[in-house]
Formats: C-alpha cells, sequence, structure tokens
C-alpha cells in the first residue's frame, strides 16, 4: 500500500501524509458487528484524571473481533477489507460456510474471495489459525494466544509477527517482534502471516490538530512547569539540576522500575536495546 503526499495548499497540508487505501474495499462496518463505545478520556470513576494527555477525539463505534478464531473446521470467505478506528491494523470481514459473520485482523496479502479456516490442523497458509504447537517452526504468525481459549493478546498491531523459533515438552518458543524470546503454551492458537497496514509506521501525523483527532492531548515539558506540579519545575531561567524523572519521582532514561511477576521465568532472553 503506498503513501499520499499531498500539496502544500495550507502549512497544515505541507507535512501531512496518509495511506491510499487501495486495499480497503468499503466504508462502513457490519452493522450487527458494531457497538457504542464509551470514552473515559483518563477518568476514573471519581472523576480525576489518572491518565494524561487523553480526551476528545472523533467518536468511534467498536468493531467486534474475533480474537478467539474458535470457529473449527469451518471454512470462511473473505467479504471485504475495512478500516478500524480503534487499531492499527485494517480488519477482514469473513463469512462462514454456516451463515456466520465475523471481523480478523486483515493479514498481510489476503483478498476478498480467499478462504481461510481456523482447526486443529490446517494448511500453512496466511489467515489459517490453529495451535502453535501444529505449526512448523520458522513461520510468521500473529494473534498469539496467553492462555488458552481467551483469544489472540499478542503481536496484534499493524506490520507486526512473531516466528515460531523451537518446541520443547508442552511449550512453544516465539521470537516477538521486539526481539525477545518468550515461550508460549503449545497448546494456545495463532494465525499465520504478518498483519497487515505495514505502512502504518510510516505515516506523518504532520500537524498538531490531527493527534487531536485521534484523541491525544498535548503534554507540558517538566522544566516548564512550578515546583509544585513536577521535580523539574522551578528555577531561575533553564534548570536542569537532577536526573530526569517523572512528574512521579520515577526515573526516566530506561531504569528499570517494574517488579517481578510469575510469567518471568517464560522468558528466555529480553529484547535487546
Amino acid at each position: 500500500m503506498a503513501i499520499k503526499n499531498h500539496k502544500p495548499t495550507s502549512p497544515g497540508r505541507r507535512f501531512v501524509t496518509n495511506l491510499d487505501f487501495e486495499q480497503v474495499t468499503r466504508s462502513t462496518p457490519e452493522k450487527k458487528l458494531t457497538k457504542g463505545k464509551k470514552r473515559s478520556s483518563g477518568r476514573n470513576s471519581d472523576g480525576h484524571i489518572t491518565v494524561r494527555h487523553r480526551g476528545q477525539g472523533h467518536k468511534r463505534r467498536y468493531r467486534t473481533i474475533d480474537f478467539k478464531r474458535d470457529k473449527f473446521d469451518v471454512p470462511a470467505r473473505v467479504a471485504t477489507i475495512e478500516y478500524d478506528p480503534n487499531r492499527s491494523s485494517f480488519i477482514a470481514l469473513l463469512h462462514y460456510a454456516d451463515g456466520d459473520k465475523r471481523y480478523i485482523l486483515a493479514p498481510t496479502g489476503i483478498k476478498v474471495g480467499d478462504t481461510v479456516i481456523a482447526g486443529e490442523k490446517t494448511d500453512v497458509r496466511t489467515g489459517n489459525a490453529m495451535p502453535i504447537g501444529n505449526i512448523p517452526l520458522g513461520t510468521l504468525v500473529h494473534n498469539v494466544e496467553l492462555k488458552p481459549g481467551k483469544g489472540g493478546q499478542m503481536v496484534r498491531s499493524a506490520g507486526a509477527s512473531a516466528q515460531i523459533m523451537a518446541k520443547e515438552g508442552k511449550y512453544t518458543t516465539l521470537r516477538m517482534p521486539s526481539g525477545e524470546m518468550r515461550m508460549v503454551l503449545s497448546v494456545c492458537i495463532a494465525t499465520i502471516g504478518q498483519v497487515g497496514n505495514t505502512d502504518h509506521s510510516n505515516i506523518k501525523i504532520g500537524k498538531a490538530g490531527r493527534s487531536r483527532w485521534l484523541g491525544i492531548r498535548p503534554q507540558t515539558r517538566g522544566t516548564a512547569m512550578n515546583p509544585v506540579d513536577h521535580p523539574h519545575g522551578g528555577g531561575e531561567g533553564r534548570n536542569k539540576g537532577r536526573h530526569p524523572v517523572s512528574p512521579w519521582g520515577w526515573p526516566t532514561k530506561g531504569a528499570k522500575t517494574r517488579r517481578r511477576k510469575a510469567s518471568d521465568r517464560l522468558i528466555v532472553s529480553r529484547r535487546k536495546k
């Protein structure tokens, strides 16, 4: 998919780039597979801001995606490829042979009219889903489950893929998009192929208003604040004074602040910095 540059008819158009959406075949979603999406704007139930820089943005309808791929041994035809405002990847509408309709993440190379299927053992073809223990070594996969039956939780954003590296006992080792090597239960289901819309990372937002459409609000530098608002605040002129920290005093610059958790034993090697 190509990226479109615009004629600079105004300062706002000069740096903006867009996808040409040649892969997208439909502009309105399947009504039965959408529902309302309430916005929290980063507030909790008390109305206090708990996540900064969120709010407003264009109104959205949520598309219900089949992350579980649990409809085994029923072939499905790809009916449409659609844009989804709630994620970076495109989505594909499947029409199953029994009349059911579901959305899945659209893998790279999938086209309208293609047939996909999920099962214990299927052909190793883009869009098919099966337990990772049955997928050959070296295959690229996405939408990977962490808990059997819960649905895919990893490798879901545009252009992402994990590679099956080894199988040992009840675990399969995957190389994640970050470079991390991680063990996952072999009975967990994954979809074959790479997530589509690979050009997503090459788009330039280009102007402040486009971030606002996405529901992202501006950020203020800590050094521009007062001491009451941020550890970097205050001082005469431009002051550094200490190593960079978050507004709550946690060190930045890559310092590790997370506590250990039970699943750490499943990580074979961490990502490289």
